[in-house]
């Protein structure tokens, strides 16, 4: 059984949730504040976690923050319409994705599976192929480790997927809406905000100069390739 941490402020927000997860089988943690939510990850196992951005005594962008510094658990951020900048900032700081108020709870609980999935599997077992080259990055997927020119970079599991998908076919350009159907393992809605900044971290990890990569390179208007420099 997983383990989902709810932290939200508004109590009808956290019942509500709590119904929906718990009749697909999840267990639910509550949390009032980002705090609170600390606290509890420092005691409990979670698998995912669903957190608020507006909430007193610590918000949720802090308490991600915070808890980027020891784990990789899926953190998906609820935030309203007017806080688009906050929710920018919430994947800048480790969120792999968000979640609109008000929710609709299929799209929810579709989100929920597609990241547990993917922190269980690590981009799954189905691709044969376990050892991807591109110049200077290798990619082991029986062991799950990336290197840049011998040197290991520790990636987040979706960084790690969004590599493995680019890595899998070399000079093919993606746009957001594929890389997010075959990552996410969803349907695109439009989060093309969502990509751009896990493809910048990326280049931020792999790169020598992100701001002139060698290797993951964006197609103005089409999309996202990874290719050997020079090529």
């Amino acid at each position: 059984m997983y383990n989902i941490l709810v932290c939200d402020d508004e109590k009808d927000i956290v019942a509500a949730l709590k119904i929906y997860l718990t009749a697909e089988g999840y267990q639910v943690l509550e949390a009032g504040t980002g705090r609170e939510a600390l606290d509890i990850l420092d005691r409990e196992r979670v698998d995912l976690v669903l957190m608020d951005i507006m909430m007193p005594e610590m918000d949720g962008l802090s308490a991600v923050a915070k808890l980027r510094e020891q784990s990789n658990i899926p953190v998906l951020f609820l935030t309203a319409k007017s806080e688009d900048t906050d929710m920018i900032l919430g994947l800048n700081i480790g969120g792999d994705d968000y979640i609109t108020k008000p929710f609709n709870p299929v799209e929810l609980i579709a989100r929920v599976r597609s990241h547990l999935r993917r922190y269980m599997k690590l981009g799954g077992v189905e691709q044969k192929q376990t050892a991807l080259q591109v110049g200077g990055i290798a990619l082991d997927d029986d062991s799950k480790q990336v290197t840049v020119d011998g040197e290991e970079v520790a990636l987040t599991p979706l960084e790690y997927s969004i590599l493995k998908f680019l890595m899998q076919s070399p000079g093919k350009v993606f746009s957001s809406a594929e890389i997010y159907r075959n990552v996410w393992k969803d349907t695109w809605t439009g989060s093309e905000n969502t990509v751009a900044v896990h493809i910048r971290h990326l280049r931020e990890k792999l790169e020598i100069d992100p701001a002139n990569p060698r290797y993951l390179k964006v197609v103005w208007g089409h999309g996202y390739k990874i290719e050997e420099a020079g090529t």
